[in-house]
């Protein structure tokens, strides 16, 4: 995205209505793709200027807690400033966009969250993803050199445990693309044998007003519950077609992957 085209989005929350695809590729050959709302929300810009359009750590039909990212904390944007200065990231001094999912009704499930981090002049000093399993556990992958940017690719090994149809091995391989109205967020799991999984999130951003939030509200009222139901119906489907089933690890001691 543009300088000019970052500057201008920042001054306002997003709401993005698109899709979730996946793909399993073996043992057995698994592939869904659902409609999905996401947020995109300028943390900074959102520290002075709280949007009418989102409840924030309180109830309502859609709202934002911090505490549903980071380790806990009341401030989710003061939590990522803080992991970025300690893993040495000195240069995000632009905007930092958080592309996740809202709580519906009161009620989230985030597999995955992804904060972009913004030099002043626009472009990426860092991409964090924050993923969460059914255990009730969480870890953050950091993606940061010279080869970040939108629509590169980048990888980093897997040492989170997320689905029981898959062992904590390989690498994960990352693209993000940011182009006028459109974002998209692609996720590729290969082990030794090659690729295995491909995920993409994707969606068209419109401005986040009270128009547009009930609009994908009526569309989706259970979206948020369709989530975790969608899982449980995947890893049935997965089950019923015998793919091997591992136990889960311990978590890994690090909170961040770098």
């Amino acid at each position: 995205m543009s300088t000019a085209g970052a500057a201008a989005a920042a001054s306002q929350p997003l709401l993005a209505i698109g899709e979730v695809r996946h793909a399993r590729l073996r043992p057995a050959p698994n592939r869904f793709a659902y409609p999905t709302f996401f947020l995109m929300l300028p943390m900074r810009a959102l520290r002075g200027a709280p949007p009418a359009a989102l409840a924030r750590n309180r109830f309502g039909l859609l709202s934002f807690h911090d505490v549903d990212h980071g380790q806990g904390e009341p401030d989710a944007l003061a939590w990522v400033e803080a992991l970025l200065a300690r893993e040495g990231v000195s240069d995000a001094d632009g905007e930092i966009w958080l592309q996740t999912y809202p709580r519906v009704l009161g009620y989230v499930f985030k597999p995955v969250s992804f904060w972009y981090a913004h030099r002043r002049d626009g472009s990426l000093a860092a991409v964090l993803a924050e993923v969460n399993n059914t255990f009730g556990e969480r870890h953050c992958y950091l993606l940061t050199g010279e080869q970040l940017g939108f629509g590169r690719e980048l990888s980093t090994d897997k040492v989170f445990h997320v689905s029981p149809f898959c062992e904590v091995r390989g690498r994960y391989r990352f693209r993000f693309m940011r182009t006028g109205e459109r974002v998209v967020a692609r996720i590729e799991h290969d082990d030794e044998a090659g690729p295995l999984l491909v995920t993409s999130v994707s969606g068209r951003l419109e401005p986040l007003s009270g128009r547009s939030a009930r609009r994908a509200l009526l569309a989706m009222p259970l979206m948020s519950l369709g989530v975790t139901a969608r899982i449980h119906w995947q890893a049935w489907r997965l089950w019923r077609k015998h793919v091997p089933f591992f136990r889960k690890p311990p978590a890994p001691e690090a909170f961040v992957t770098r």
